[in-house]
């Protein structure tokens, strides 16, 4: 097992906890997965998904990648949501971000890291499209936890326009998508009111949800 025989002790141990409580778990679970989740985050180390809300292997279908990016041309991340909606028929997809997000910090500090910087191109565009509204905000924790939040409600906005999401919609399939922040510094899950069932209710989610972030002000982080 080389240098990493502790992970392998780790696992064993982990799969016995759960074989203790219920002997058929795995060989269930490798019969089918059938989660009602996908849940869209950071490569975060700090932001274990299934962890967070509580859920076993098999409840939550992921998808995770440096600053919760939905990209139309990632077809990385289109191929989860397609596969996820269409095949799995999942009823909530959730892109969650989190505060503290790195990649959300390079991309506002303009910080040349390498090949990244082209992904997160993305998230300046984010910044740069409320720059206006931002620019009051001369807190750097403050400006980095809104854009956190501005990050998240933008990709919702990417994974309602997807013809993944919209076709589901069109053809009246049970789906909604939803916007949410986690923050590691109580290990809570903070609610953006970015959440939409059909195309029609997309646009009103959206102004709602940036809407409500301006006029709370900024974020105590006390």
């Amino acid at each position: 097992m080389g240098t990493l025989s502790q992970l392998f002790d780790n696992n064993r141990r982990w799969a016995a906890s759960i074989t203790e409580h219920d002997p058929g778990f795995f060989q269930k679970l490798s019969r089918q997965q059938a989660p009602q989740y996908l849940w869209i985050g950071c490569a975060d180390s700090r932001v274990p998904a299934n962890e967070i809300v509580n859920l076993l292997p098999g409840e939550l279908f992921v998808h995770r990648n440096v600053a919760n990016v939905v990209v139309h041309t990632d077809l990385n991340c289109l191929s989860v949501i397609q596969f996820a909606v269409d095949v799995l028929k999942v009823r909530h997809i959730i892109v969650t971000g989190h505060y503290g997000c790195g990649g959300v910090r390079a991309a506002v500090q303009n910080r040349k890291l390498g090949l990244i910087d082209n992904w997160l191109r993305h998230v300046q565009d984010v910044h740069q499209k409320h720059e206006p509204r931002l620019r009051p905000v001369t807190d750097e924790k403050q400006l980095l936890d809104r854009m956190c939040e501005l990050n998240v409600i933008e990709q919702v906005m990417h994974v309602a326009e997807t013809t993944v999401v919209q076709d589901a919609w069109a053809r009246g399939q049970a789906l909604t998508v939803h916007g949410w922040v986690y923050d590691l510094e109580d290990g809570l899950l903070r609610d953006l009111r970015m959440e939409a069932s059909s195309r029609e209710e997309v646009a009103r989610a959206y102004d709602t949800a940036v809407k409500t972030l301006h006029e709370a002000g900024p974020r105590s982080r006390e």
